[in-house]
């Protein structure tokens, strides 16, 4: 059995991917809603191929009693600088058609420049992106 690298006990937050044997994740950290792009990942992969899953969670407002508002927030994926995917949420109401996040199967070709970035329709609430998956073929 391998050993587990130090650094997988430690839940950490940022723009980058990390590795963990044959698994990687990314975990974005909450990013306060401005009304304009805010980067949530951006990193390049190693040589294998990444297939898993992106999370994207729509901005949620918490004025410490409660949720307070939210707000339409859409997400841009790129690889090597081209769109990939875009998603939406909506945390703003209670509408049955709103969906507060949106999870979608991806596989990232090795060597890839990766870029989430999102943009919320308010500037009320955080939020927040999850990447997690394996890693096949490397060497």
């Amino acid at each position: 059995m391998d050993p587990v690298q130090p650094e997988a006990s430690v839940v950490q937050t940022g723009l980058g991917i990390r590795y963990v044997g044959e698994h990687g994740y990314a975990f974005s950290g909450a990013l306060q809603a401005s009304g304009s792009d805010q980067t949530l990942f951006e990193f390049s992969t190693g040589t294998g191929v990444f297939v898993g899953s992106i999370t994207c969670v729509g901005a949620v407002a918490n004025n410490g009693t409660g949720i307070a508002s939210g707000a339409y927030s859409a997400f841009t994926l790129t690889f090597n600088g081209l769109d990939v995917a875009r998603f939406k949420t909506s945390t703003a109401g209670t509408s049955p058609d709103n969906e507060a996040h949106q999870t979608y199967p991806i596989i990232i070709p090795p060597l890839t420049q990766v870029k989430l970035i999102v943009f919320s329709s308010g500037t009320d609430g955080k939020t927040t992106a999850i990447i997690t998956g394996r890693v096949y073929g490397t060497e």
